[in-house]
């Protein structure tokens, strides 16, 4: 059934397109903070605390859109998965741009430095924590000719491989992690305590970020057995 169609104008909109929207203004604010955390290396922190600004802002604006979907989502929904699905759906994208929010918020408030000694290894476990938002998006953006098809025919193809393709990246970033993880262990006597304590906490929260994504992916995927 096309998001657009009769039935939709009958008995209210589509809400896939502002799903879509709202997983478009998520992955923005997941990558901006590449941006920061390069910034911070940098030790620019003028530029960062900017970056910041930006990612609050738009988590701001994915929450008014998480808002507007809400309220207007009709109690019944004339698609092939329920109303609660959407919701747990729009909860996962949403977790994405509030767990990017309080990373750069808790490096800016503190002035962390992330160690040397882990810094490549921490921008590769960020970018591909991104790469895993950045697919689970464009799976999301295909929702709507998915229905068109009726959820059946190569768009389905379409979708597996690139939930095949979540897996795999959050799988490389949970292996990448752990390698992360490893040389702050290996350093963290040479830091003081607490500030080992929250690097552990944004190495998390980082990977946090895929975890989410892949959850999105998983409940995609469970669309398309029903």
């Amino acid at each position: 059934m096309k998001p657009n169609s009769p039935i939709f104008r009958m008995f209210g909109r589509s809400p896939i397109r502002p799903l879509q929207k709202h997983m478009a203004k998520v992955t923005e604010c997941a990558k901006v903070l590449l941006a920061f955390i390069s910034a911070t290396l940098d030790n620019d922190w003028a530029k960062a605390e900017k970056l910041q600004q930006e990612i609050v802002e738009l988590e701001h604006q994915a929450d008014d859109l998480k808002t507007d979907l809400r309220t207007h989502l009709p109690k019944s929904l004339f698609l092939p998965f329920s109303r609660g699905d959407l919701l747990v759906l729009l909860k996962l994208q949403d977790n994405i741009a509030n767990i990017a929010k309080d990373i750069a918020g808790l490096i800016v408030g503190r002035k962390m430095h992330i160690p040397q000694q882990i810094a490549m290894g921490y921008i590769d476990l960020l970018k591909r924590s991104i790469d895993t938002v950045e697919k689970t998006s464009l799976a999301v953006n295909e929702l709507d000719e998915l229905l068109e098809t009726g959820f059946r025919g190569a768009e389905v193809s379409i979708i597996e491989n690139m939930i095949q393709e979540i897996h795999q990246i959050e799988h490389h970033t949970d292996e990448l992690q752990i390698q992360v993880r490893q040389k702050l262990y290996a350093i963290e006597k040479q830091l003081e305590p607490i500030d080992a304590i929250f690097l552990y906490k944004v190495i998390q929260w980082t990977g946090d970020l895929a975890d989410n994504a892949e959850q999105a992916g998983n409940l995609l995927q469970s669309f398309l057995a029903s």
